[in-house]
């Protein structure tokens, strides 16, 4: 019995593989696309971890299994998951589905191919070509130390605030430190600040600094021409960090670094030059064997899916979803203000919509010693009902002095007027009670 093969294994039989797959697709475009994306379905189907270990039956076995119970478990998966597709999930800086993103991706894991040399990945090593806390993280895995990180004090909007980079620069320097570079941000992550980049960038030109932003939520505003100019500055930036899978909604993950440096400095920083792969004598231009470049050599492939929903969009597409996300943000924020119950945190000026529900108990009390203290243990008693009748999903967390409060992230193209309406009134049926 050692050299038989398990009793149920698809090894050798395409025609019974083909089967399987039709049936995972037809099961994944009725159970994530369609009802996924459907606003009277639910956003999750909540349990407790006890109980949904017990529904999964998680262990692993000697002996494999049928393919009708490997499809019963696909839909468990699809079930139990939360579906960040759909239009009621404002819970995250990505959501949404974009059906050409897709697409690539179901691609690109069929091919299965790593990023790393152009004799494996020919087709998307040249498409490459074309198309926070993490500074603290940052810093301790260069082996700098996280005491080495300098945070520079922001406005009350979230911005940074330039003097007070010069100031800590100069007391970084009276100290005998060597400060190197500057971090700025395109879309904060809670309130969706931009900082000012002009005047940061004049301070790192005086001071000799390398310049980073962070444009990961923000960058793609540079694809409207009616808001980009929240990004004036960008443009002098020693490098920039960008995630189409968050506003553009390619789909986790797909990441960019912008570089102005034309010198091949990731190879000079990361390269190797290990001989197994990047032989120097190959019959074709090795330049095109990007993986040297790269910390972790083999990746994934990540640029078709934003290719292909490129290609299928073109940039005034991509353009129309953007302003679509904007235009959407300043709805709901008109609806808040109409809305007993509702407080704004602040104005708004990307597509993070921040804000307080005062549920009808505290409504008047402003001035009570305890108000402040009772109104952040709303949002997460709301949180918790939402996500249990699996209506939606929005995040909270507090800010600076401030307590809890909500984020809508307004980023999903399906999203309409009606969606920001049910989210207002579910709150409010929600936290009648409170």
């Amino acid at each position: 019995m050692a050299d038989s093969k398990p009793l149920f294994s698809l090894d050798g039989d395409p025609v019974a593989a083909e089967a399987l797959l039709r049936d995972v697709f037809g099961i994944v475009v009725d159970e994530v696309i369609r009802k996924g994306t459907s606003a009277s379905e639910k956003v999750c189907e909540w349990k407790e971890p006890k109980e949904l270990k017990q529904l999964l039956d998680l262990e692993l076995q000697s002996q494999g299994e049928s393919q009708e119970k490997i499809l019963e478990r696909c839909r468990a998966v699809i079930r139990y998951s939360v579906k960040t597709c759909h239009p009621h999930f404002f819970n995250q800086l990505f959501s949404g589905l974009d059906p050409h993103a897709l697409a690539g991706r179901i691609v690109t894991e069929s091919l299965n191919t790593s990023q790393y040399t152009y004799e494996i990945a020919p087709v998307f090593v040249l498409m490459e070509e074309e198309c926070h806390y993490s500074i603290k993280k940052g810093a301790a895995f260069l082996g700098l130390g996280t005491d080495s990180v300098r945070v520079v004090k922001a406005d009350e909007r979230g911005k940074m605030i330039p003097e007070d980079l010069e100031r800590q620069i100069s007391l970084a320097e009276a100290e005998g430190a060597v400060p190197f570079l500057v971090c700025a941000t395109s879309g904060t992550t809670v309130l969706g600040a931009f900082d000012p980049l002009e005047a940061i960038a004049d301070v790192c030109q005086r001071h000799g600094l390398w310049m980073h932003v962070d444009a990961a939520w923000g960058g793609s505003v540079l694809l409207s021409q009616t808001h980009r100019n929240l990004l004036d500055g960008i443009q002098r930036a020693d490098s920039v960090a960008w995630n189409p899978h968050k506003l553009l909604t390619t789909g986790l993950q797909c990441s960019a670094l912008l570089l102005q440096d034309t010198s091949n400095l990731l190879k000079h920083c990361h390269g190797s030059q290990a001989s197994y792969l990047f032989q120097q004598d190959k019959f074709y231009d090795v330049a095109l064997d990007t993986g040297d470049k790269v910390v972790q050599c083999g990746r994934r492939v990540d640029c078709l899916k934003l290719w292909l929903m490129w290609k299928a969009q073109g940039g005034q597409g991509l353009e129309r979803r953007v302003d679509q996300a904007f235009a959407l943000a300043r709805y709901l924020v008109e609806e808040i203000k109409k809305r007993e119950g509702f407080v704004l945190v602040m104005e708004p000026e990307f597509v993070n919509v921040c804000f307080w529900f005062v549920p009808p108990s505290l409504r008047g009390k402003q001035e009570s010693p305890d108000y402040s203290e009772r109104l952040a243990k709303v949002a997460p008693i709301l949180k918790e009902r939402m996500v249990k009748e699996g209506s939606m999903m929005i995040g909270y967390q507090p800010h600076g002095t401030r307590g809890n409060f909500f984020r809508v992230v307004v980023a999903n193209p399906a999203l309409t007027r009606a969606d920001m309406d049910f989210l207002l009134n579910e709150l409010e049926r929600l936290g009648q009670d409170l």
